[in-house]
């Protein structure tokens, strides 16, 4: 009988572990040349959505799934760049590797990349769409 493996979510540490390391990452986030005016001209209540982006990262990491914000869509009319994704890719690199062990570091960044990858794939789509071009895959 093989015991089931135990949930990123809770290697981490549960809820309080992932909020603690969104909180450092997000300040870090919203200090950022690149990124952080993005951040700052959408977000009001900082800490409201800490919590709404812990429910998004507790349902990726195999704990209580909880988010319901459709979060691809709400990226959309940011006109992010790839040099965007790098930014807050990079800074999230950093403070999981700063702040995890290093098995669960690689396997949350591997989840943001991943996550990432769609994103961007989705924002293209959709940058395609409203300038009227077919969109990759369409005839």
């Amino acid at each position: 009988m093989n015991a089931s493996p135990v949930a990123l979510f809770d290697r981490l540490g549960g809820r309080p572990k992932l909020l603690e390391l969104l909180r450092y990452f997000y300040a870090d986030v919203r200090q950022h040349a690149e990124i952080g005016p993005i951040f700052n001209a959408h977000i009001a209540d900082w800490p409201a959505h800490l919590e709404k982006i812990a429910d998004f990262w507790s349902g990726v990491t195999g704990g209580p799934a909880r988010y319901a914000g459709g979060m691809p869509m709400k990226h959309f009319p940011l006109q992010l760049e790839e040099r965007h994704f790098q930014a807050w890719l990079g800074l999230w690199h950093r403070h999981c590797q700063a702040r995890l062990a290093p098995a669960e570091a690689r396997e949350l960044i591997a989840a943001a990349e991943t996550i990432g990858q769609r994103l961007r794939m989705m924002i293209a789509n959709y940058q395609a769409y409203q300038a009227g071009e077919k969109r990759p895959g369409t005839m």
